[in-house]
């Protein structure tokens, strides 16, 4: 198949790449800076720039790639984020909300009806059960920056899989660690947490649900591969605790056992999103996925992810 990955450079974007060529499909990839489109000619791809802001220009590159599918991964996220920030997210937001609506129109001018969507698991609201599946509602009404975020993925959501003319599909992916993310040994979340900026905060209750990047990929590769269309939660087999993934994960590090911080203080310094979120957040169930993509993961669970951490520790 002719594949087009808007936002190839990204976390997700860059081992996408590398399975879609590995497995023979012709893939273009785009990036809004020339030097790291550029870099994708080493992993097989054609490169184009493309600002996805920009309606022509998108219409232009998927007129030029004539791709059967489109995947959607497009990403302007901080490099250390600030949830204090109530704008933190904003530039994210716009590519999808109007990077979505750029996308959709030109593919529908340009014939392509199949799109693949990168979205978030992280969005039920903080009520019931404690791992969610993706009818369940979502924290629409958090305070910013989380709130608009959950809005913009919601708008997302609906132009891919509500477009007459589309077959949708959205993936939900839960908290994305290995290469090229936060939790990279190099990235923001393992410098906090080796500076033990990271606490376990209150009762550390608060599911999350993770993906390695590569098994992000892979789950990519199978709604592409075998189509259909929906909203499907992309995460690993166990939801986790912050009381238990948080000391894992510094352990991998070779740091020091996290702090604890009273929630009170937690919100007082961090802002009532984390405090929320080390609390309260829930995880997501990957059943649906898995019955209808036959969904394996390299890792599945942080326990054999984070465990793969291992020789490049830090102190």
């Amino acid at each position: 198949m002719r594949i087009l990955i808007a936002g190839a450079t990204g976390a997700i974007g860059v081992p996408l790449v590398r399975a879609l060529v590995a497995s023979g499909h012709e893939v273009t990839g785009t990036s809004r800076r020339a030097e790291r489109a550029a870099s994708l000619e080493a992993l097989g791809a054609t490169p184009a720039v493309m600002d996805a802001l920009d309606r022509e220009a998108t219409a232009a590159v998927v007129e030029e790639a004539r791709p059967d599918v489109i995947v959607h991964q497009l990403t302007a996220l901080p490099n250390a984020p600030d949830l204090r920030q109530k704008d933190i997210y904003e530039a994210t937001d716009r590519l999808r909300r109007e990077g979505t609506r750029n996308l959709v129109s030109a593919a529908l001018e340009a014939g392509v009806s199949r799109m693949v969507a990168q979205s978030i698991a992280f969005i039920y609201a903080p009520e019931g059960n404690a791992v969610k599946s993706e009818d369940a509602p979502v924290a629409t009404e958090a305070p910013a920056p989380f709130g608009p975020t959950v809005r913009a993925v919601l708008d997302l959501e609906a132009q891919v899989t509500g477009t007459p003319g589309i077959d949708g599909i959205v993936l939900r992916y839960g908290w994305l660690y290995g290469p090229g993310t936060y939790f990279a040994p190099d990235g923001f979340i393992a410098g906090e947490v080796r500076r033990r900026r990271y606490p376990l905060i209150g009762s550390a209750a608060g599911i999350s649900s993770f993906i390695h990047v590569d098994d992000a990929a892979a789950v990519t590769v199978a709604a592409i591969e075998r189509g259909g269309s929906g909203i499907f939660n992309a995460v690993d087999d166990e939801p986790a605790a912050l009381s238990n993934w948080l000391p894992l994960y510094a352990s991998a590090l070779g740091a020091k056992k996290p702090l604890r911080a009273p929630r009170f203080v937690a919100r007082l310094a961090a802002g009532p999103v984390v405090a929320e979120m080390a609390t309260e957040m829930r995880g997501a169930s990957n059943a649906k996925g898995k019955e209808e993509f036959g969904w394996a993961f390299r890792f599945p669970s942080v326990r054999d992810g984070f465990a793969a951490l291992e020789g490049v520790k830090s102190a």
